[in-house]
């Protein structure tokens, strides 16, 4: 059976890489930094607490 929450993270790390690659391509850099930042901290959320060991 599929693990909603891990897949619904890895949805939520694409959906932020997305908007910090727009803000960067229109020079918003505080929304683009935000965005990796948010990314990353999904990132290891998903890995460290989502995912069955």
């Amino acid at each position: 059976m599929a693990n909603v929450p891990a897949t619904g993270a890895a949805a939520l790390a694409v959906v932020l890489i997305g908007a910090a690659l727009f803000g960067m391509a229109n020079g918003n850099l505080r929304l683009a930094g935000f965005s990796f930042l948010c990314a990353s901290l999904t990132i290891y959320l998903r890995e460290s607490y989502l995912l069955d060991a």
